[in-house]
């Protein structure tokens, strides 16, 4: 993948050479060992992004009452614990439902909020990115190769606990190699959630800008800076969270 524009050879419409060079390195990112998981682990939990739209437990869970009136094992590879599995695909599958009870499930069966918030991360760019496919009518892209090398197992001296499910760098609060990880953010609570594992919110927020607006852009009204408004991509934003279930 190192040409970007062999990303999308099938694209029948002109891509900005700055989401296929961003999109090219959130790839290579996910393809690569970061605090927890090693490059082979994180590409697995991206095919778990991609079997959870055909899982079937996922498709009677989410047609169900209650998720947890629905009992069964998840359609995967077998590459990963199953713990792993049931966290992406809950994400993926089932959002507007997912509750502290079941995040504290993950937890006392082993998962900690380290791995949890990575594997929010991976799973959250290979949406983003499996979607932005989607919507130029074309299949998902193949999988990069793994990154060799190992987890760092590093976490921030800086993050405090919450204010939601894990603990967070909090904006003033940062310090060490995090001492500039909010750049020109407000440090809000949705730019907060992975900082426990700070490469996975720092590539994120890179994607992010190419895709929908970088930080310094979104406030200023001033100008527009994209084929469409400012409040055509938040009614554009507003309605796929509503469709996505997406408590934000």
């Amino acid at each position: 993948m190192s040409n970007t524009k062999s990303l999308y050879p099938d694209a029948q419409i002109s891509i900005r050479d700055d989401i296929l060079s961003e999109q090219t390195r959130a790839w290579n990112h996910i393809a690569s060992p970061d605090s927890w998981y090693s490059g082979a682990q994180r590409l697995a939990m991206a095919r778990a992004v991609r079997e959870a739209h055909t899982c079937s437990l996922c498709t009677a869970q989410a047609d169900a009452l209650s998720p947890n009136a629905v009992q069964g094992e998840h359609d995967h590879d077998g590459t990963l614990p199953a713990l792993v599995v049931e966290t992406v695909h809950r994400i993926v599958s089932d959002p507007g439902r997912l509750g502290k009870s079941w995040y504290d499930g993950l937890r006392a069966e082993g998962l900690s909020e380290e791995q949890y918030v990575e594997i929010v991360g991976v799973t959250a760019h290979t949406v983003s990115l499996d979607t932005f496919a989607k919507a130029l009518g074309l299949a998902q892209r193949p999988l990069p190769e793994p990154v060799n090398g190992e987890p760092s197992g590093y976490r921030p001296a800086c993050v405090t606990p919450g204010p939601g499910w894990v603990s967070t760098i909090d904006k003033g609060n940062e310090s060490g190699p995090e001492a500039g990880i909010f750049d020109e953010m407000m440090g809000a609570n949705i730019q907060r959630a992975l900082t426990l594992v700070p490469n996975e919110m720092r590539s994120w927020f890179k994607l992010l800008g190419a895709q929908y607006l970088p930080q310094k852009w979104m406030r200023d009204l001033s100008q527009e800076f994209r084929a469409i408004t400012h409040s055509q991509i938040e009614f554009l934003a507003a309605r796929v969270s509503a469709l996505n279930k997406c408590m934000y």
